[in-house]
C-alpha cells in the first residue's frame, strides 16, 4: 500500500490510497429469526462481497446488533442510494442503523493540558497511518505542548480556563470546533470537565481516564490505588457522558504492580496503559467497530 504524508490546510494529514472502498453497516433493532439471512441476502442481491460479518444477540433486552462490511467496487448501488436503503430497513425493523464508508476520512480534535504521552502517541501513529484520521488542531489549556504541535505541523490553540471563564472558554473551544469541521474530539489527558452545556452541543468525545473503571474515579487514582496495595493497574478509554468518568467503555488495558513499587511507579507504568488503550479505543471507534447501546458497547473485534 503506498502513502503520502502531508500537511492540508496546516493540519496533519495521512493519505491512505486505500486499494478499495468499503461500505459499513452497525445495525441495532429488536431480535427475531431470519435477520442474518435477510440483510446478507440484500447486500449479495445487489452484488456485494461480504468482508466481515459480526453478529450479537443481547438475549436480556432482545436486541440484535450487527456490524457488516462489504466491498463497494461491483456493488449496484450508490453511496447515496446505500444510505437510503439502509434508512428505510432500519425503519422496517424498528431499529437505527448507520453507515459508513472506509474511505471517510474524519477530522478529530485532540484535548490536552501538560502531559504529552497520549498527544505524542496520537499524533505518531496519524503520521504513520496507523489511525485513519486527520488532526486540524489541537487545543490546550496550557501553552506547553505547543512546541511539540508545531513539530507535527498541527495547529495549537490555547483556550485557558478558570473558575471565572469556563462558560467564554467552552465557547471558544465551539466556536474552533465549528471552524474546524470537527467531527469527534479525543481528551487525551486533557483534565478539564466539560459542562453539560457543552455536551449538549458537542458530545462526539473519547476520553482516556488513569484507571481501571469503575475503580478509582476521579483525581490520583495511582494514589488511591497504591494506597490499596493493588497488583494490577490500568486504563480506560470510553465515550464522554454528563455522568463523570462513567460513560460507555471501549477499551482497558492493565499492568501488572508489585509491593515494591511506589506511586511514581504506578504512574510511570500507567502512562503506558493509557496510551494503549487510547489508541486501541480510537481505532476502534474510527474503523466502526463500536455499538453503544444500553449505556455500554459492543466491541466487535
Amino acid at each position: 500500500m503506498g502513502f503520502n504524508c502531508f500537511n492540508k490546510e496546516d493540519s496533519l494529514f495521512y493519505d491512505f490510497r486505500l486499494a478499495s472502498t468499503t461500505v459499513i453497516l452497525q445495525l441495532i433493532c429488536p431480535d427475531r429469526p431470519g435477520l442474518v439471512s435477510e440483510l446478507s441476502g440484500w447486500i449479495a442481491y445487489n452484488h456485494g462481497n461480504i468482508r466481515h460479518a459480526d453478529h450479537h444477540t443481547d438475549n436480556e433486552a432482545k436486541l440484535f446488533l450487527s456490524r457488516i462490511e462489504w466491498d463497494l467496487e461491483s456493488f449496484s448501488l450508490d453511496k447515496k442510494s446505500i444510505k437510503s436503503e439502509i434508512r428505510n430497513l432500519a425503519i422496517d425493523l424498528h431499529g437505527k442503523a448507520q453507515v459508513s464508508f472506509s474511505d471517510e476520512i474524519p477530522r478529530v480534535a485532540i484535548f490536552a493540558s501538560k502531559q504529552s504521552h497520549c498527544l505524542v502517541d496520537l499524533l505518531w501513529r496519524v503520521k504513520l497511518g496507523e489511525l485513519q484520521m486527520q488532526v486540524p488542531l489541537v487545543i490546550s489549556n496550557h501553552p506547553n505542548l505547543e512546541q511539540i504541535c508545531n513539530s507535527f505541523n498541527v495547529p495549537f490553540h490555547i483556550a485557558s480556563i478558570n473558575q471565572t471563564n469556563k462558560y467564554e472558554s467552552e465557547k471558544h473551544i465551539l466556536r474552533l470546533l465549528n471552524e474546524y469541521d470537527i467531527e469527534l474530539a479525543v481528551l487525551a489527558k486533557y483534565m478539564q470537565i466539560l459542562s453539560k452545556s457543552f455536551l449538549a452541543k458537542f458530545s462526539n468525545i473519547i476520553n482516556i481516564h488513569h484507571s481501571f473503571l469503575p475503580a478509582f474515579k476521579g483525581a490520583q487514582p495511582y494514589h488511591q490505588a497504591w494506597e490499596r496495595g493493588v497488583k494490577l493497574i490500568g486504563a480506560t478509554a470510553h465515550y464522554v457522558t454528563e455522568d463523570l468518568d462513567a460513560g460507555p467503555i471501549i477499551e482497558q488495558t492493565i499492568a501488572n504492580v508489585s509491593h515494591r513499587d511506589e506511586v511514581d511507579d504506578l504512574i510511570r507504568k500507567g502512562r503506558d496503559t493509557e496510551r494503549i488503550a487510547l489508541a486501541r479505543a480510537l481505532r476502534l471507534h474510527l474503523r466502526r467497530q463500536v455499538i453503544v447501546y444500553r449505556g455500554r458497547t459492543a466491541v466487535f473485534t
